[in-house]
């Protein structure tokens, strides 16, 4: 079977969540089906197609941009029998090919346009472009695969026309052989982190759905012994940087050992960051399933997250971690996650049993084996149906 992946993020430029589910999934896929990816860059590598938005939009809005990219992707799939697409970036490159070629499109919905209204903020009216190619592409294609089954609600809940009979559940996966405890402390070292004293850890761009500010506010009331480590880069727009950096400078004038690593570290790095942490913590407004999560399951740390989205899924409250209710008034979600970070960091043994427990759940649950041998069947499925039409 010839499939074309198509995709926004690829090594080696990832920076999201839904660029570290196309890498592993591509690597798995590849020994399945006779797979092609395209993706945004330059060169081509055997069997990766890099495509650049065209010079003539230099300058122009993002979402325009993304259309150029889409067009020269879809020129690019004469050859293949099935196209895949991640993200409203390469959606329209999927829904163009179907109509072009006459192939099925299956989407994966990693998170959804609808409900990422502070996306405006970045893109302008580019926002409303986004969209609508996000629902040209959802309600057209042979199948949708949601990361997860909260994930799944939310595709049918934003796109009621859709079949809820072409919307499949394969949870995020992750490579349990790469994150896996690396108790070395090298990496802290070299970035000013003291490895006697606790801290608690986040990694993720900065962004409102990764509810970084909440995060910045909620620290401050922890306990003084912790330490603050702040893996946060990419910011999404101007303000959203700007706030961060002044919630920063406040929290660093109000207690010691905070820590900003605004650059993209090497994968290794994050690892060690990872198990040698306390407790990880993931914020999210909102968030589809979050494979961050995992990782840091799968690095033996105990996780507070936010009850949000499909995160349920993969912090089981009480027992890998503990969840955080969101709530309308900001103050008390904040003081929520304070309290759940406070309560791991003061147990300890406690907090080993959580990360053991972990890292147990993401070997038995979610590897990407599973992940790449459940989303080529569904190829198999989607591809029969179009043959019998």
């Amino acid at each position: 079977m010839r499939v074309g992946l198509l995709t926004r993020e690829y090594p080696p430029d990832v920076y999201g969540g839904a660029g570290v589910h196309v890498e592993f999934l591509a690597r798995e896929l590849s020994s399945l089906v006779e797979l092609e990816v395209h993706t945004w860059g330059e060169g081509r590598g055997v069997g990766v197609v890099r495509h650049r938005p065209w010079a003539a939009l230099d300058g122009a809005n993002d979402a325009l941009r993304t259309f150029s990219v889409d067009l020269s992707i879809a020129a690019g799939l004469r050859s293949r029998e099935l196209v895949h697409s991640h993200t409203w970036y390469a959606n329209l490159a999927g829904h163009f090919a179907k109509l072009l070629y006459g192939v099925p499109h299956v989407v994966t919905a990693h998170s959804l346009e609808p409900l990422r209204p502070w996306k405006a903020e970045q893109l302008g009216g580019g926002y409303a472009l986004s969209g609508w190619a996000e629902r040209t592409a959802v309600e057209s294609s042979d199948a949708v695969i949601a990361v997860s089954g909260a994930m799944r609600e939310d595709v049918l809940a934003c796109y009621p026309a859709l079949d809820p009979a072409r919307v499949h559940v394969v949870h995020n996966g992750i490579d349990t052989v790469l994150y896996r405890p690396d108790h070395r402390t090298d990496a802290l070292v070299r970035h000013g982190i003291d490895p006697a004293r606790p801290y608690v850890l986040f990694v993720g761009r900065i962004t409102r759905q990764k509810g970084v500010p909440h995060l910045l506010r909620a620290v401050r009331e922890i306990d003084p012994g912790a330490q603050v480590v702040l893996c946060a880069g990419a910011p999404d727009t101007p303000e959203i940087d700007g706030e961060f950096r002044t919630l920063f400078r406040e929290l660093d004038r109000v207690r010691s050992g905070v820590f900003w690593i605004p650059q993209m570290l090497p994968r290794t790095e994050v690892i060690q960051l990872l198990t040698r942490a306390a407790v990880f913590v993931c914020p999210s407004v909102y968030e589809p399933l979050g494979i961050v999560n995992l990782e840091a399951m799968a690095c033996g740390t105990p996780v507070v997250a936010s009850r949000v989205g499909g995160i349920p899924e993969v912090v089981e409250d009480g027992r890998t971690g503990l969840l955080v209710d969101l709530d309308e008034d900001p103050g008390v979600f904040e003081s929520g996650l304070a309290r759940a970070l406070d309560t791991v960091l003061a147990d300890p043994a406690g907090a080993g049993r959580m990360g053991e427990a972990g890292r147990v759940r993401a070997v038995e649950e979610f590897g990407w084996d599973t992940v790449a041998r459940r989303t080529a069947l569904l190829y198999g499925e989607v591809l029969k149906q179009a043959q019998a039409r």
